[in-house]
């Protein structure tokens, strides 16, 4: 049976950001030969014929790109609020019954935490948690064509961080990336202990996948700010996390770190992978991305 085509999804309001996240899409799709959809979000309320223009201008926005960046750039609409229709799109894993692609990749742009967003809470994280496709994050365009090759991989006493171990190898194949995988020390010595479980884990699946990476060890303190400081010290292309499982209002209200990560001030890339409810079995990691 053939390998069924996969897709990257760039989320699209009409905005600079956009822009942004699909150039960052173009790149990805050059080397991992994935067709690109432009999704809009409309409200479920909408008129047929304000539906109608919306998706007549998306189109005409999708053609346009795919003759300037010659891909295969594709629309589709989706109602509901960008907190629930994005997640619930992707998640379906096709765009319509008569040509199913799954969907290997969300590039979304944001512009940060800013005023409100500030005690609220980054809404590019309400989005991200949603789905059960990866999301890279992003603020500028892109400042080369070039690969991923410097990928930052903050790791910590959480079983849900081997999940990031697929995108990882997925990276690691597809851009030739050499993982920085970020531990600090700690006190608690169950914790250390389930540190150097993750970290194993990790080390192991790299090797056997060729990919390389280096280990750095920061002392105690704020592990999203050293993960930043880190990221900029080495020029990173990429910080790859995983979000808080079952995050909650509360977690938004003082700030997952992970929100903190997304909306940096240096607006490096963020590759933001979401723990599943039961962890896969580890035989998925042997052969890279996908099934």
């Amino acid at each position: 049976m053939a390998e069924k085509e996969k897709l990257i999804v760039v989320p699209w309001d009409f905005t600079p950001v956009a822009d942004n996240a699909l150039a960052h899409a173009v790149k990805i799709s050059r080397m991992v030969k994935n067709d690109i959809c432009l999704l809009h979000i409309v409200d479920d309320k909408i008129k047929p014929a304000a539906e109608g223009e919306k998706k007549s201008l998306l189109k005409a926005v999708a053609e346009e790109n795919a003759k300037k960046y010659n891909l295969v750039i594709i629309s589709a609409i989706a109602r509901g609020t960008i907190f629930n229709a994005i997640g619930n799109y992707v998640n379906q894993k096709g765009i319509d019954d008569e040509d199913k692609k799954d969907i290997n990749l969300v590039v979304m742009g944001t512009h940060g935490m800013k005023g409100m967003q500030k005690l609220t809470g980054s809404w590019a994280l309400k989005v991200i948690v949603k789905s059960t496709v990866p999301f890279i994050v992003v603020q500028d365009p892109p400042v080369d064509q070039e690969k991923y090759h410097n990928i930052v991989f903050p790791m910590d006493y959480r079983k849900e961080n081997k999940e990031k171990t697929k995108m990882a190898i997925f990276m690691g194949k597809y851009f030739e990336s050499k993982m920085n995988i970020l531990v600090t020390t700690a006190t608690d010595a169950n914790l250390i202990k389930k540190t150097k479980i993750n970290l194993n884990f990790a080390i192991k699946y790299l090797i056997q996948n060729n990919i390389e990476y280096q280990i750095h060890e920061v002392p105690r303190g704020n592990f999203a700010e050293q993960t930043l400081d880190f990221a900029q010290k080495i020029n990173a292309d990429l910080i790859l996390i995983v979000t808080t499982k079952n995050i909650t209002f509360a977690d938004y209200m003082v700030g997952a770190s992970e929100q903190y990560i997304i909306a940096n001030s240096s607006k490096i890339p963020v590759c933001c992978v979401n723990p599943k409810a039961s962890f896969a079995n580890t035989s998925q990691f042997m052969g890279g991305w996908g099934s």
